[in-house]
Order: C-alpha cells, then structure tokens, then sequence
C-alpha cells in the first residue's frame, strides 16, 4: 500500500507539473489570429460592464483561436478580472494571454489620428473629421450653430474656435470629442497669449487677438515675418487705416471665389471685405497656431504700414505707399 501511495503521489505530483508546464507555456506563446484580409491585426470591442466571461468569449469571437473558458480561467486566477477596462482594441501578431490581459487591465486602447493644420477653415475641419478613419461623424448634417451648441459654446460663432494639432482617439469615438478638446485647447492657448499682450494693443479684447491671429495665419508664408506682419496690421488699426487683406475677402465671397481674386472683389462689400470696411472683421477666418496667437498680442516694432509677397515666400515690408508701389511693380507686375 505503501508503495501504491506513493506512486500516485509521484503521478500526482507529476501531472502537476505537466498542467503547470502547459499553463506557463499556453500564458507566454503568441496567441494565433485569425484576421480579415489586408489586416494584421484583430479588433476587439470590450463593452462597459462586460463581465470577464464576456471579455473571453468576445476575444475568441473576434477572431484569437484559443478556448474562451481558458482565457476566462485566466483573467479569474490572476486577481486582475475586474480591473479590465472597456474600449477599444487591438490584438498584434505576437501577443500572448499574459500580455493580452495587460493591455486590457491598463487600458491600453487602439488609438487613430486626425490631424487640423494651421490655417484651415470650420468647413475643412468638419470635412477632415467627418472622414477620418473609425471617428464617429455624429456632426453630420449639422449646422456650424448646432455643432457649437453640442460642445457646449452656444451662440459662439465656429470659425476660428479649435486650435489647430493633431488629435488622438480611441476607434469608435466621437468627433465632438475630438472638437471639444480642439475647443479648451483654443481657449487656453487664447488666453495664455491675451496674458502676454503688449501694453498699448489696439488690441480690446480676446476675441479681437483671435480675429487678428486668423489674418496673421492666412497673410504669413515665411515664420520670420510673422510678428512684423502683426506690426503692419497693428500699425493700421491704431491709425484707423483700412487692413486691406486679401484673405478677409476671400472668405466673405465663400463658395463664389474661384481662385482668382479680382478688382471688382475688392470693391463688393461684404462684413469681411478689409478694404471696403474699417477695422478688424466680424469672426475669425481660419485657425491660427500658436505663433500666430502670440504675434497677435507680441507685435514687432516697425515702421511699415504696407507689406508684398516676394514670391518666395517671404514679404517686402514699406513705410510709405511709394515704396510699397515700387515693391508691387518690382515683385508682383515684374514678375
């Protein structure tokens, strides 16, 4: 009897450390995946409250061949089941149960991108946000009012309001998340440039640095001329002298400019002609970076009311409408 005990002790003892041997082995091997064509990875949606059962069946449903009642025995044995977190995932070549339930527990979700350049108008926003890759489009449709009312700016108009960056989210979010935080962006990167404004700013208010940053963004080809661009621009409205850019125009004519900005342009008046109409105009044009927010309020000290591109970029900087006429003949007719 004796001896029969302690054989199946001995067998005992050996079956454990089979199943142990197999357990470690089975928790650091690659899982295998079963992908759909053109992808190397597998997407995996944990839904909120889902229990640790759940978490391993929909594992093995998304396409991981395994057994879910292994993966379940898993995440129960190590503590960790309730500590998994909802979102969403993805599943790489290479990675194990062990690495899988880590992922899960610190929630590290499959993150996209979508970028919003300086420069760029509501219109190119919503358009980049409405075909970014796995961005829920709940602004589809919507007017610019209606979007500013979801984000929580109702009556604020949109243009101008995100500050241009590129954003990261979680597959299958928002793209009113995505603008709410391009919205605080924009208003603390306001305000932290309202804070260094310059002593005597033509400047009354937030919202006119915001308005002057938008030209400055659309008027500047070359970053070295930002702040003396501001100077010009800064110049004029403390003389009361008409701002006469470009860029302003435009974007009141809308959908009407073909690309070619004409004399009779200038001439029509619209709430953003800068050449028929004094001072700044009603909203900002486009995004500005925050460059331009900080040339805004940070003006370089110049005597230069007019300014023309070289065409390379850079701009020719005058003092009087004779120099600048000779400018113009020099880069813009000469050319």
């Amino acid at each position: 009897m004796r001896r029969v005990f302690s054989s199946l002790l001995t067998l005992l003892f050996t079956g454990s450390l089979l199943v142990s041997g197999l357990a470690l082995w089975w928790l650091h091997a690659p899982l295998t995946l079963q992908t759909q064509p053109g992808s190397s990875v597998l997407d995996l949606e944990i839904e909120p409250r889902m229990s640790a059962k759940g978490v391993a069946a929909a594992t093995v449903a998304s396409g991981a061949k395994t057994q879910a009642s292994w993966l379940y025995l898993w995440f129960r044995l190590s503590g960790e089941s309730r500590q998994i977190r909802a979102g969403s995932y993805e599943i790489s070549a290479g990675t194990t149960p062990r690495q899988l339930l880590r992922m899960l527990v610190r929630g590290e979700e499959a993150l996209k991108s979508v970028t919003l350049p300086e420069g760029w108008t509501f219109n190119q926003v919503m358009s980049a946000l409405q075909t970014a890759e796995q961005l829920r489009a709940d602004t589809q449709g919507l007017t610019g009012e209606a979007v500013m009312a979801l984000i929580g700016k109702p009556g604020v108009h949109p243009e101008g309001r995100f500050f241009p960056d590129t954003y990261t989210y979680a597959k299958g979010s928002s793209d009113l998340a995505v603008l709410k935080r391009a919205a605080r962006a924009m208003d603390k990167r306001l305000d932290d440039a309202w804070a260094l404004r310059q002593p005597g700013t033509p400047l009354k208010s937030p919202e006119d640095a915001l308005i002057l940053a938008s030209i400055i963004e659309k008027e500047t080809g070359k970053p070295s001329d930002r702040a003396t661009i501001s100077g010009v621009f800064t110049n004029r409205l403390r003389i009361r002298m008409l701002l006469q850019t470009d860029p302003t125009v435009i974007y009141g004519m809308g959908a009407q400019f073909d690309g070619n900005l004409r004399r009779s342009d200038l001439r029509t008046d619209t709430p953003y002609n800068t050449y028929t109409r004094g001072g700044l105009p009603p909203t900002p044009i486009a995004m500005p970076g925050r460059a331009a927010l900080l040339a805004a309020v940070q003006p370089a000290k110049t005597d230069a009311l007019y300014f023309v591109s070289r065409g390379d970029g850079s701009s020719q900087f005058s003092a009087t409408l004779d120099e600048h006429n000779r400018a113009v003949n020099q880069y813009i007719r000469g050319r």
